[in-house]
């Protein structure tokens, strides 16, 4: 699969974990060069607390438009190291 926003690739990989119908990619698929900090968080029940990135591509930025849980809870375990996408990320 390949995730791409404002019409480049910023990660592709066949190891995809899908959760609630989001394609999580290894976070070693996600290009390191088109990703900012963000101080932005949210929680969920079941998985724990999401921390995300903002996209940074051409000049444009898409704020927030990553999220990885860097310390899933159990029964989130399979999504450990991962990131996905939304805000206008195209997922194929």
């Amino acid at each position: 699969m390949k995730a791409s926003w404002n019409g480049v690739v910023i990660a592709e990989s066949d190891d995809i974990v899908t959760v609630e119908g989001n394609a999580y990619f290894p976070l070693s698929a996600l290009r390191a060069d088109v990703i900012a900090p963000s101080e932005h968080t949210s929680v969920c029940g079941w998985k724990g607390t999401a921390n995300y990135f903002s996209l940074v591509v051409d000049g444009q930025t898409n704020a927030n438009a990553v999220w990885t849980y860097r310390a899933p809870k159990p029964a989130a375990a399979e999504i450990a190291g991962r990131v996905a996408f939304w805000k206008g990320v195209q997922v194929v």
